[in-house]
């Protein structure tokens, strides 16, 4: 019988679409390809007796192309502050091979750059939502501002980190990688952030 796992928290994704991007209704990107940094943290979870509450992870990814075609590059990033058995759970479960909807998202990836764990700081205030992993990545970013000062969301898209849930469209302050062949630095362009959910299937 299969490990039972659940996941729940907050996550957010920075890339290097402009304008509203397309790749969320399964269109090109705007850029032709798309770099992008994906950060979960994980405010309740567990995996088997292994409790996760509180773990961070990262992946920095290049897609080809449409995000659908697959063929992504990505760098995994697993928060320090996680024991060996939290690690493990974590690389478990995001790889895909504990199944559920990470292992739907893990079927796009062409090729795993590596798996590191390094100190990581994650935030979330108000509309605005930043991570530091170690000296290799950071992001921040923030909310747009919609009709009446609200948030604006979409619901419904077809190609979702979190299914089920509504995206809250945000804009990057920053966001950089440096490692594993995934240079880049950048800023004004295209975020999102929204509640998660995971289980096994």
């Amino acid at each position: 019988m299969s490990t039972q796992w659940q996941l729940s928290g907050t996550y957010f994704e920075a890339c290097t679409c402009t304008g509203a991007c397309p790749c969320l209704y399964g269109e090109a990107p705007t850029e032709g390809t798309c770099d992008a940094l994906v950060a979960w943290h994980v405010e309740r979870g567990h995996h088997g007796s292994v409790e996760l509450d509180g773990m961070n992870l990262a992946m920095a990814l290049h897609a080809p192309g449409n995000m659908t075609a697959g063929g992504w590059k990505v760098a995994v990033y697993v928060d320090d502050a996680a024991s060996e058995a939290q690690r493990d759970a974590l690389v478990e479960i995001f790889s895909g091979a504990a199944g559920g909807h990470p292992g739907t998202l893990a079927s796009f990836v062409g090729e795993t750059l590596g798996v590191e764990s390094v100190p990581m700081h994650y935030d979330a205030s108000g509309r605005r939502r930043s991570l530091k992993v170690g000296d290799l990545a950071a992001a921040s970013l923030e909310a747009i501002e919609g009709q009446g000062g609200g948030e604006v969301r979409i619901s419904g898209h077809p190609v979702a980190v979190s299914p089920g849930y509504d995206v809250t469209v945000a804009k990057s302050d920053s966001v950089s990688h440096r490692g594993y062949g995934l240079d880049w630095e950048f800023g004004g362009r295209v975020a999102y952030y929204a509640p998660f959910r995971y289980e096994a299937a």
